[in-house]
């Protein structure tokens, strides 16, 4: 019998997040043997929200992760998110407070993990984006989330407009 036409179901969710686990588990590890410490494994939740896709919570040693983005970015996940997060945690413990993305958290990616660290991913957000709020200026149209929109709304913030520097207003009437 031929098996190479017999598809692979996908990944359910939760074997998904098992994998990610499985992931920091080997991610630490790899940094314990390399670092000959002894760092203590992250809490491990999948309860991160909005474009991004994953937070390193380093006074609490915990991981975050995006299950949405997670389900639609698998391979991406295994092999950049949680290196990327891990790498946060590894850097925290070693040096302190450092910048997120500055020369101590790119050696770790570079030397431990063997990636180069970027900063923001390029996955496709559409179905985590919020919704949008049409702004204009002497410019033009801007978009602002709700809750920048919410803040002028409740008269709490005005914004900007980086190009014209006038004062952004609404253009979108409420209905009676």
């Amino acid at each position: 019998m031929n098996t190479a036409s017999i598809p692979t179901p996908p990944l359910s969710q939760i074997d998904m997040q098992s994998n990610v686990a499985e992931r920091v588990r080997i991610c630490m590890e790899q940094a314990n043997t390399q670092l000959q410490s002894n760092l203590a494994m992250p809490k491990i939740r999948f309860n991160q929200r909005g474009k991004i896709a994953g937070c390193a919570r380093l006074q609490s040693n915990e991981l975050r992760f995006n299950q949405v983005l997670l389900a639609d970015n698998y391979t991406t996940f295994i092999n950049e998110v949680v290196p990327h997060e891990v790498a946060h945690l590894v850097a925290f413990n070693l040096y302190g407070r450092v910048k997120p993305h500055g020369k101590e958290w790119q050696g770790i990616m570079q030397q431990i993990f063997g990636l180069t660290g970027h900063t923001y991913h390029q996955m496709d957000v559409t179905k985590v984006s919020g919704k949008r709020f049409s702004y204009r200026c002497a410019c033009g149209e801007v978009q602002l989330s709700i809750r920048r929109h919410n803040k002028v709304e409740r008269r709490q913030q005005q914004y900007i407009c980086r190009r014209c520097h006038n004062v952004l207003i609404c253009a979108e009437t409420k209905s009676a």
